[in-house]
């Protein structure tokens, strides 16, 4: 059915038609009956699928990665779809608008989509009160990030602020230093930054009495070198994994014609261009840790073989965004029908 009506969607401006969609989805899970249609036919009722990593039990290993649900508006209606768990934000300390528009475009030849976004949102009070009110007890994971008018000297404040807002209302936090859309945010990569910061936020959930799993979240542009460096960062700050990996600033191999790509200008690259790249990473983390790392693997996900790919690789769960966009809620109930054989 969304196969049909893609065309349709794909000749408006992207972010009117996220919006229209949301709201769509918002009326129409909760129309009488529906929901319950919904979840007979896209949520897997299979033990084979169920994972338990970083302490929480996943009830199947495809979730929904950031940047879809920034604002926590439709985590009771998406849980339908059939996703093990969901990830809001990025959430920053205040409110902030982004980016100028356009801001979001599709790059349909290569099955792509570039963002600079710039990590609007509504806020982490915002966020926080819809929170409250969610009624399914799907898992969620709270992607943080500092508001763009902190300066880097100051960001683990907006870090630890939102770890502190969110911490009551989420199953584990994703740190977020990777998006190329906010001004000098990808220095907080840099070894010593990134180490203060994990070191503060896990300084902070020790003192808790039930500490939340914190996951790093990279860039697929790292070097191998850079690689290394996330690996000693993680063993040292003893956090809990990795999210692998978010969009790129490359450019390299596409079909789109320069010309197109050069008028639309910065931003993130998602989606099939990613596939590769977000792979060879995963990998590399994985096999240099001594195959310890735990890792969820994310970019360019827009069939089943790409989902097994990742966990081949060494993910231990897979998220998907762009695939969602180009093929629809079928892709995750395809991957869950086929993923069980090949989960570790």
């Amino acid at each position: 059915m969304y196969k049909v009506i893609r065309p349709f969607l794909f000749l408006f401006d992207p972010e009117f038609i996220h919006h229209l969609m949301f709201k769509l989805i918002k009326i129409g899970v909760n129309f009488p009956f529906v929901k319950g249609i919904l979840k007979k036919v896209y949520v897997p009722e299979s033990k084979q699928l169920e994972r338990e990593v970083f302490g929480l039990k996943f009830p199947g290993p495809v979730g929904l990665a950031a940047g879809f649900d920034k604002n926590a508006l439709l985590i009771d209606e998406l849980s339908v779809f059939g996703f093990g768990f969901i990830e809001i934000g990025t959430v920053t300390p205040k409110p902030q608008d982004g980016n100028p528009r356009p801001r979001l475009f599709r790059v349909k030849a290569d099955k792509g989509i570039i963002n600079r976004m710039g990590f609007n949102n509504d806020g982490l009070d915002s966020v926080v009160e819809r929170l409250k009110n969610k009624k399914s007890n799907v898992i969620v994971g709270g992607n943080i990030g500092k508001n763009k008018v902190t300066p880097n000297e100051e960001a683990i404040n907006d870090y630890l602020i939102a770890f502190e807002k969110l911490f009551e209302y989420v199953d584990y936090f994703t740190v977020n230093v990777s998006s190329p859309n906010t001004p000098g945010l990808r220095d907080l990569q840099e070894k010593e930054p990134l180490k203060k910061l994990l070191f503060a936020l896990k300084s902070e959930n020790l003192k808790k009495t039930n500490p939340k799993p914190i996951l790093l979240k990279i860039a697929p542009d790292l070097t191998n070198s850079q690689l290394d460096d996330i690996i000693e960062i993680v063993t040292e700050t003893k956090i809990d994994g990795i999210i692998a990996t978010n969009t790129t600033i490359s450019r390299e191999g596409l079909k789109t014609s320069e010309k197109e790509i050069e008028k639309i200008g910065n931003g993130g690259l998602s989606g099939k261009p990613v596939t590769s790249r977000s792979t060879e990473v995963i990998k590399y983390l994985y096999d240099k840790s001594g195959k310890q790392l735990k890792i969820i693997g994310v970019g360019g996900i827009h069939s089943v073989e790409d989902a097994v790919e990742k966990i081949k690789a060494g993910a231990c769960l897979v998220q998907v965004y762009t695939g969602f966009i180009y093929e629809g809620p079928d892709l995750i109930k395809k991957i869950n029908s086929k993923i069980g054989n090949f989960l570790k």
